[in-house]
This record gives structure tokens, C-alpha cells and sequence, in this order.
């Protein structure tokens, strides 16, 4: 026989929203393996150009969420199982993880605020530097060009886009046709691929945030269910 009456309510919250809680850390994981493994980033971050590499911020932002959503599960399933067997010890354990999370969610959510456009900006920079190396290339040693060239084709045909901005995309094209150049995607799209990769980078980044927001709101209630809970055990005459 265990806690009654409220008690017992809050007991099976607490359960229902570990639950929940373990869930939203398989989707954490699930989302950020596939981030990490989605052709349309893994192609251009595993570039690399005279030693010089794609930017790796967003590869280490996803190997954080990979090792947080793990961590997430094995939180949630450590509460569900103090719930159920009402087990303080379990239960104090579950709080002061879910406060740490909590703390490192506050702290990387500032810190991912503050430094939302990073990863695009490196990577159109990187962008803008393999551009002018094919294009020079290109134009002026026919020998040397397959380097850069084919990096830059990487970028062209994965993000379907072609040039840093109108005038580069329509030189571009132009030179691709007098057979000077070969580095527009064979569509022929006139899409920058500032613009694209902004869309690309600023969009995961947004559904980072959203999933992070939602686990945030249900670590709250975990952590004020667990104290309830584990104060309700301690007077519970059972005990």
C-alpha cells in the first residue's frame, strides 16, 4: 500500500509526464541523428578545400543535442521508475538531474540566441571563398580548376542554387554556357546560395528552438510533481 488520495494523482502525473518527458528525448535524438545525417548538410560540412573545412558549429551543436536527447531518456525512464515504486531516493536523484538540465537548457539556449546566424555566416563565407578559388581557377589555369570546381558543384547541385547573389549567378551561367566554366546545377536555377543557405541553416535552428522550448515547459512541471510527490511519500503514515 502506498500514497493516497492527491497523492496518488500527483504520482501518476508525475509517471505521465516522465513518460512524455522520455518521448520528447527519443524525438531529441531521433531529430538530431537525422540532422546529422541528412544529405543536404552532411554533403557541405564534410567539404574540404586546400586543408581548409566546412565549418563544424552545427555538427557540434547536433553531437550536444545527440548526448542531451540520450540523457533525456535515461532521466525520463530514472523518473517513471521512482514514481511507480515511490522511491525517495529515485525521486531526489530525478529532480536534481532535471535542475541541471534545466540549467544547461537555460544556458544553451542564450548562448544558441545569441549566436543564431553563426553557422550560416561561416558557411557563406566558406562559400564565398571556394566561389572565387573555382571561378579563378576556372577562368585562368584550366589544370587547377578541378579542385575547387568540384567542391563548388557539391554546393551547387545539393542546394540547387548557383552564384553569391544575382550578378555572380547570371556571370556564372554565362560562362557555363560559352563552356568556360562547368559549376551552375544542370536545373539552371537562378537562386543565389546565400539565400539558400540561410534557409537551410536558419530553419533547423528554428525547430531546435521549438523542441527545446516544449521539453523546457515539461521539465517544470516534472520538477514541482517529483518535490510534491517525494514530500507526499516522507508524510504517507505507510512510511
Amino acid at each position: 500500500m502506498g500514497v493516497e488520495g492527491c497523492t496518488k494523482c500527483i504520482k501518476y502525473l508525475l509517471f505521465f509526464f516522465n513518460f512524455i518527458f522520455w518521448l520528447a528525448g527519443g524525438v531529441i535524438l531521433g531529430v538530431a541523428l537525422w540532422l546529422r545525417h541528412d544529405p543536404k548538410t552532411s554533403n557541405l560540412l564534410v567539404l574540404e578545400l586546400d586543408g581548409a573545412h566546412a565549418p563544424s558549429t552545427f555538427y557540434i551543436s547536433v553531437h550536444i543535442l545527440i548526448a542531451v536527447g540520450a540523457v533525456m531518456m535515461v532521466v525520463g525512464f530514472l523518473g517513471c521508475y521512482g514514481a511507480i515504486q515511490e522511491s525517495q531516493c529515485l525521486l531526489g536523484t530525478f529532480f536534481a538531474c532535471l535542475v541541471l538540465l534545466f540549467a544547461c537548457e537555460v544556458v544553451a539556449g542564450i548562448l544558441g540566441f545569441m549566436h543564431r546566424d553563426t553557422v550560416s555566416t561561416e558557411m557563406i563565407n566558406y562559400y564565398d571563398s571556394v566561389y572565387d578559388k573555382a571561378m579563378t581557377q576556372s577562368l585562368t589555369d584550366k589544370d587547377k580548376k578541378q579542385a575547387a570546381a568540384s567542391v563548388l558543384k557539391v554546393f551547387h547541385e545539393t542546394l540547387i542554387c548557383c552564384g553569391k547573389g544575382q550578378g555572380s549567378t547570371i556571370l556564372t551561367q554565362i560562362t557555363d554556357m560559352f563552356s568556360m566554366t562547368d559549376l551552375c546545377p544542370s536545373s539552371g536555377t537562378t537562386v543565389s546560395c546565400h539565400s539558400r543557405i540561410n534557409d537551410l541553416f536558419t530553419d533547423k535552428i528554428y525547430l531546435i528552438g521549438i523542441a527545446a522550448l516544449v521539453v523546457a515547459v515539461i521539465m517544470i512541471f516534472e520538477m514541482i510533481f517529483s518535490m510534491v510527490l517525494c514530500c507526499g511519500i516522507r508524510n504517507s503514515p505507510v512510511y
